[in-house]
Parts: structure tokens; C-alpha cells; sequence
């Protein structure tokens, strides 16, 4: 598949107990967003859109052009929850009893033993990516900008993981967030 050819995505959108959240996302927003956030362009109701995700996470593997589906066909589940979830998902999995913002589970982590046809004839599988709204609603107010654009951030942050970056140390992270800015940067929203 060359560099910018659009691929294919599909993005399952999940929401967990927001009910409580929901109000609060359009409240969230700080009063005066700096103009260069991007976050700005995106409506807050529009941020429980699986339309809208669809889009951002298309153009994302767009740009970071994966290999691998030789369809060049993507699905992955983005899950909005809140801080109770996502502690019991953190301390399940990772046996760190806490909230986080973002959390990863790659399929490439796991061994799928399927016949070379199933590549070819279906989405490639990259994972979940799990986003406390909350935590996020408090980081965006606590770096001064908007719930979008932490979102957004989160979301990045997450995908790279599903697609096997990581940071274990300081360069790595500081390579990982670079590359999240420049995803971020490259949006037409």
C-alpha cells in the first residue's frame, strides 16, 4: 500500500457509564480556548460520535500508513468510560489499583493463528483503546485546553500503542509524543 492512500476504518464507539459525564463535556470547555487548538473544531456534542472517531482514526492510519492488512483495512473499539472502569480495567490487567487517562490493549499482543485468507477477506483487527472522560475533563482544565484536544491527544496516544510503539524510557516517550503532536497537527477536522 504506498504513503497516503486513504485505508479503510472502522471504529466501534463505546460509551460507559457517561451518563453523569455527559453534561458535564460541554461544560468542560475553558473559557477562552487558545486559537491554535484544534480541540476548537470539534463541537463537544460531537464528541460521542462514532462518525466523527471514524474519521479522525481514518486519517491517523492514513498518515502513519501500517502494513499490516494487505487490504489495508483497519477496525478497532474506542471506549469512552470514566475513572471506576478504567481503575478495575487497570488494576486487572496491569495490577496498577488506580485511574489512568488512556489505556491500550494491541491485538498484535496476542498470537491469532488464522488461515492467510482470513487477512484478505476481513478488517485487520488492531485492538481497544479505553479513555476515561474524566480524567481527561480534569487534565484539559488542568493544561488549559480543551476537552477535544485532550481527547484527541488520549486517542493518539492509545492508537501508537495498539500499533506497537511504547516508552520505556525517556526518549521513546519523547518520540511517542512527538509523533502524537504531529498526528494531532495534521487533523482536517
Amino acid at each position: 500500500m504506498k504513503t497516503g492512500t486513504l485505508l479503510q476504518v472502522e471504529v466501534t464507539l463505546q460509551t460507559c457509564g457517561l451518563e453523569d459525564i455527559a453534561s458535564k463535556i460541554g461544560q468542560s470547555q475553558p473559557q477562552s480556548a487558545p486559537s491554535h487548538d484544534v480541540g476548537s473544531a470539534i463541537a463537544p456534542d460531537q464528541l460521542l460520535s462514532e462518525t466523527l472517531w471514524t474519521g479522525l482514526f481514518q486519517q491517523w492510519l492514513t498518515k502513519l500508513s501500517p502494513v499490516l492488512s494487505p487490504i489495508g483495512s483497519y477496525e478497532l473499539t474506542l471506549r469512552l468510560t470514566h475513572d471506576a472502569e478504567i481503575q478495575s480495567l487497570n488494576r486487572d490487567y496491569r495490577q496498577i489499583d488506580q485511574s489512568t487517562d488512556v489505556l491500550a490493549f494491541s491485538a498484535l499482543d496476542e498470537v491469532m493463528d488464522l488461515p492467510e485468507s482470513a487477512y484478505t477477506a476481513m478488517p485487520f483487527y488492531l485492538g481497544d483503546v479505553i479513555i476515561s472522560v474524566e480524567t481527561a475533563i480534569a487534565q484539559a482544565q488542568q493544561q488549559e485546553h480543551l476537552l477535544a484536544t485532550e481527547l484527541l491527544w488520549l486517542a493518539t496516544h492509545g492508537l501508537l500503542h495498539l500499533l506497537g510503539w511504547d516508552h520505556p524510557d525517556d526518549s521513546s516517550l519523547e518520540e511517542m509524543l512527538a509523533q502524537q503532536s504531529h498526528l494531532i497537527s495534521c487533523l482536517k477536522v
